[in-house]
């Protein structure tokens, strides 16, 4: 799955030369915890975060009026503290590698360029939450099973013929969590809702078929 298709395109940005003051107004009007910083040409150049805004503010232990304050922050330009040459990804960059990024630089939202660093989105980490209920289908109910099956090719195919036979019908099937040297993978798969006597069947058959660690459907059911 790709950024481009996830990513948010109406995107809130400022200019270098904008006020403190008012970029820190644009983050409160729309809710955003950070904000791309661009040139003329639209090229991304700094990103400013909602931290970076604190960081600057005069403390709340300040002797300044009112006045004072509203000045100072109006002349306090947002090139001054913007993080300069930011991490950012492509709108052709997988789901997948957006989170590692995310996850590795410990960022809660990155930027997304094009090919000439001009800004087209961005995408946070709100977005790759939806994108996981996406895949994984949890919207649609149903029942999953997490199941510990071999590495080895061909583990997975009879299990997904014994569900096809007993009336499942798939949502999503993810796998990972690879374990003892990689010759053991945890593999998800979710199904439509079924009836209960058929649900309680094929649950019994999964069980005698291969290591079923627990299976789901309102509350986890862990298997001995």
């Amino acid at each position: 799955m790709l950024i481009r298709e996830w990513m948010t395109t109406s995107v809130i940005y400022a200019k270098e030369d904008a006020s403190m003051l008012k970029v820190s107004k644009l983050m409160q009007e729309h809710s955003i915890k950070r904000i791309p910083i661009v040139d003329e040409e639209m090229k991304l150049i700094g990103i400013v975060s909602d931290r970076d805004i604190k960081e600057a503010s005069p403390s709340k232990a300040t002797t300044l009026d009112m006045h004072e304050l509203s000045y100072l922050l109006s002349e306090l330009k947002i090139r001054d503290i913007m993080t300069k040459e930011p991490v950012s990804v492509s709108p052709m960059d997988t789901i997948e590698q957006v989170a590692l990024i995310m996850l590795e630089k410990k960022l809660t939202g990155l930027p997304v360029v094009d090919w000439e660093r001009k800004l087209v989105g961005m995408i946070t980490e709100a977005d790759i939450f939806k994108i996981f209920t996406e895949i994984s289908g949890v919207r649609r109910g149903g029942i999953q099973f997490a199941l510990e099956l071999s590495e080895e090719p061909g583990s997975l195919p009879p299990i997904l013929d014994l569900i096809r036979e007993n009336s499942g019908r798939l949502v999503s099937v993810l796998t990972g969590g690879y374990k003892e040297n990689d010759t053991m993978r945890d593999v998800f798969i979710r199904l439509q809702p079924m009836d209960e006597e058929t649900e309680n069947k094929l649950i019994e058959k999964m069980k005698a078929a291969c290591k079923v660690v627990y299976w789901v459907k309102d509350k986890v059911h862990m298997v001995e």
